[in-house]
């Protein structure tokens, strides 16, 4: 669960990125996975002089659909996630017994963060819900669920061009699917260091943990004929 209050997530969401790092990082990767599972998964079964054109277009249109769907499911999650925090704002502030309200609150925290928060601090979050003249009844979709849609499905798809372009430009498949999954490494570290950076969690550490990845991601594809 996010650390902000019900009151702050019910009444406003200022200030926030439509995607934060940490989803357009995921996304990227998301995309970069599915296409290069995909690439390796038809290049044994194209052939002739269209054989470039064929896998790129067929990995393009695969990430569209997957672009597609995880938008959809993006709309999904802010939806669903929107609702809990408008449905534990709510509770709180019909419930007539402050102790009650205090536990609900107490019980949505996260666990890491439950101990750190002693229940006079809740009391004041209680008390400002329970003066709110109004909550919303439900929850409702906002402008900004469907641009963050339209990022997730940019991200998935954009990320198929540069690990799909060799297939068009180098005549060679054989290079041309190396230098596809070379591009495709570069990128994961890329993310992974952009991830780290942001999460705190070492950016080079990050960046080599996430192309480990790819490249374990890559022998299993090749082992399974792709």
């Amino acid at each position: 669960m996010n650390t902000a209050t019900p009151t702050q997530q019910t009444t406003s969401e200022k200030g926030e990125p439509i995607l934060n790092t940490v989803e357009r990082v995921t996304e990227l990767c998301f995309g970069l996975f599915m296409a290069l599972t995909f690439v390796g998964a038809v290049k044994a079964v194209t052939a002739g002089e269209d054989a470039g054109s064929k896998l790129f277009f067929a990995a393009l249109g695969c990430n569209l659909a997957w672009g597609l769907a995880d938008a959809v499911m993006y709309l999904v999650r802010s939806l669903a996630d929107r609702g809990q925090r408008l449905t534990l704002a709510l509770t709180v502030k019909r419930e007539p017994d402050r102790a009650v309200a205090v536990r609900a609150l107490r019980a949505a925290l996260p666990t890491a963060l439950e101990p750190l928060v002693d229940d006079d601090e809740l009391e004041l979050i209680r008390a400002r819900l329970a003066a709110k003249p109004t909550l919303p009844p439900r929850a409702h979709f906002r402008r900004d669920d469907f641009l963050g849609a339209l990022g997730v499905f940019l991200l998935v798809v954009i990320s198929t061009f540069p690990v799909a372009l060799p297939f068009i430009l180098v005549r060679d498949h054989t290079v041309a699917l190396v230098v596809s999954r070379v591009l495709t490494l570069a990128m994961l570290f890329t993310a992974g260091f952009a991830l780290g950076r942001y999460t705190g969690a070492g950016a080079m550490k990050a960046g080599f943990a996430m192309t480990l990845l790819g490249i374990v991601l890559t022998m299993a594809i090749i082992a399974l004929g792709g």
